[in-house]
């Protein structure tokens, strides 16, 4: 993959159009620049098509000195990388997708968009201004719908500049939920800034919601600090059950070592703000975000762990009061909803990194949050 300087490409094309592919081509060819620790550049070489011919995908990649992300707008417009630029190399942020190709699995990749909405919705329908609401399923292995639609389909670029790139998909045909989408990345010195917007397309008013499913690096000795006040509890299916509060080894008030055993829940409560840190790199991360929740995944014995900001619970719709009672936003046709998403990383000096051991380590079992019966089993995600 060449980089390229982005001035040199305007006026820019729509990103599915031939025209756009050849010209990308064209100007990575002749005029090729390197990015390096004080260059902030571009890399795309048609980021809509087959590398070769082949099965892998070329990405666009936005890099400035201390950051690298690689965007896939033709997988659900998710990033394959997020990584700090550290003494020359390249550490991952966020887990890297090793291989990137057309039958690349999402879940498989550093981060995709949630919209329009977030997890999974019981039984495949809600009920909402006096109607029934079908959302079909969407997954082969998941029973019930999960995530929207927006993370299984192929967006297109809209814009490039020199540090952001600005994705959109068109649904406006989609049912029940008929949107149009923007997805926003930015690099700002050492911060990653994600925007995600929806609009009503659709004839009727429905309740949206929006988040962000990253997947973190994580070693044996990955701390996290997100203080929740709550948390619902899930049956077998991870359909939330009752909300309680969190229980003291899950609350997160301060930089925390993350459990080994499952957690699977949606956090409320939060106060929009947290902190990753990984002590044996000296590397920490502050994630933001203009959301009251979020849902943790810690699989056992795994090399990542996802931290995913949203503004609703899982299965919202049908909680008590509905979708706009529990963080969910009723758009009608033309009505649009917004939420943004920092990542800043900072390297951690000595003292700071030996300073981070403030809570110990959560060794006894596993609280009870599954309804009655004792943490286990692994997610279908």
């Amino acid at each position: 993959m060449s980089v390229v300087d982005p001035a040199a490409l305007h006026p820019v094309h729509p990103a599915g159009s031939p025209a756009a592919a050849r010209r990308a081509r064209l100007e990575a060819s002749q005029h090729p620049v390197l990015a390096g620790p004080s260059t902030s550049a571009v890399a795309i070489g048609g980021a809509e098509d087959s590398v070769d011919g082949g099965d892998e995908l070329a990405c666009v990649t936005l890099a400035n000195p201390y950051l690298r992300i690689d965007v896939a707008p033709q997988l659900g417009g998710g990033l394959t990388r997020f990584d700090w630029r550290s003494g020359g190399v390249l550490e991952p942020v966020f887990r890297r997708c090793e291989r990137v190709s057309a039958r690349t699995d999402p879940n498989d990749l550093a981060c995709y968009p949630l919209l329009p909405y977030s997890n999974r919705i019981g039984g495949g329908h809600f009920r909402f201004g006096g109607r029934d609401v079908e959302v079909p399923c969407n997954r082969a292995s998941e029973p019930l719908p999960i995530h929207g639609d927006g993370w299984l389909a192929h967006w297109t670029i809209d814009s490039i500049e020199r540090e952001r790139v600005r994705l959109v998909l068109d649904r406006s045909r989609g049912v029940p939920y008929a949107y149009r989408a923007v997805l926003a990345y930015a690099l700002d010195g050492a911060t990653l800034s994600v925007t995600l917007e929806v609009e009503n397309a659709g004839r009727d008013a429905l309740p949206f919601g929006l988040g962000l499913h990253p997947f973190l690096a994580r070693d044996a000795a990955t701390e996290l600090s997100a203080p929740a006040s709550g948390l619902w509890l899930s049956g077998d299916d991870w359909l939330p059950v009752r909300h309680v509060p969190a229980p003291p080894a899950w609350q997160f008030g301060v930089a925390y070592p993350l459990p080994g055993q499952l957690v699977n829940h949606a956090f409320s409560g939060w106060s929009g703000r947290a902190a990753v840190v990984w002590p044996r790199r000296r590397l920490s991360l502050v994630v933001s975000a203009n959301t009251d929740y979020y849902v943790l995944y810690t699989p056992p014995h795994a090399d990542f762990f996802c931290f995913e900001p949203v503004d609703h619970p899982i299965n919202a719709m049908n909680l008590a009061g509905g979708g706009d009672a529990h963080g969910m936003t009723v758009l009608a046709r033309g009505e649009r909803l917004a939420r943004r998403f920092e990542f800043t990383v900072e390297q951690m000096d000595v003292r700071a990194s030996a300073g981070v051991h403030r809570a110990r380590r959560w060794t006894g079992a596993a609280p009870d949050v599954r309804a009655g019966r004792a943490t286990k089993g692994a997610r279908g995600r």
